[in-house]
């Protein structure tokens, strides 16, 4: 896998997460993202796929990738989304439990398991950070359990939207403007909704004056507070 030594990196619809301040001496992750190869993924190009061998984590330097499964009767089933920052690959241990494809294109910083393994056993902030990119992922199947459980398709749309919001907000951006890197399809197979009912329930949030889109991948919140009721939270 080739180290890239210059490139142009892709517009990302998302900044990636605040790090913390550098010290003078790189921490062990920092000392990680120094060796590892850069690799660009076109979209629809598969970062790996179920069953490929676990070699290397990735962290999303720009774009997004979905992470899927494929069902015993041949639908598709997306468990989340990755973007710049977030680690992918965590929690596989000899081969991949799902698909990783881009969505967009995406460049990622690819990082050797074996290397990352060494370098834990060193540095307990990498341990710990680790620790937690793996508690993110089970509270995202967590939070995807709730939304496709017991919810009305307006509902889980909502909450969608809701939530790259609130990603929107934590990286310093405008929560109530943003860029959808996934198609319709995208998000359906998400929620386990049709295509059908994800593009009704965005006309009928739009129609009741609850977003605007001034184009299919751009959502702009109108008013945040209808959204919040209608997916059952507090305003």
């Amino acid at each position: 896998m080739p180290t890239i030594a210059t490139a142009t990196p892709a517009s990302s619809h998302f900044a990636p997460r605040p790090s913390a301040p550098r010290s003078a001496t790189p921490n062990g992750f920092e000392r990680l993202l120094t060796q590892a190869t850069l690799r660009r993924v076109e979209s629809k190009e598969f970062a790996f796929m179920e069953g490929d061998p676990t070699t290397h984590i990735f962290q999303i330097e720009t774009g997004a990738v979905a992470l899927y499964k494929v069902l015993p009767d041949g639908r598709r089933q997306v468990v989340g989304f990755a973007y710049p920052g977030d680690l992918i690959g965590l929690g596989a241990l000899r081969v991949h439990t799902v698909n990783a494809q881009a969505i967009k294109p995406t460049r990622l910083r690819c990082l050797p398991i074996a290397m990352v393994h060494r370098v834990a056993g060193e540095d307990a902030k990498l341990g710990l950070k680790l620790y937690e990119a793996m508690a993110n992922e089970l509270a995202s199947t967590r939070d995807l359990l709730l939304t496709t459980g017991h919810r009305s398709a307006t509902e889980r749309v909502v909450s969608f939207l809701l939530a790259m919001s609130a990603r929107n907000e934590r990286s310093g951006q405008d929560p109530s403007r943003f860029d959808l890197p996934m198609t319709r399809a995208d998000i359906a197979d998400f929620l386990g909704l049709t295509i059908e009912t994800v593009s009704r329930t965005f006309t009928k949030l739009r129609m009741l004056g609850l977003i605007a889109l001034p184009e299919a991948n751009h959502v702009c919140i109108e008013q945040a507070s209808g959204l919040r009721a209608l997916a059952g939270e507090n305003a």
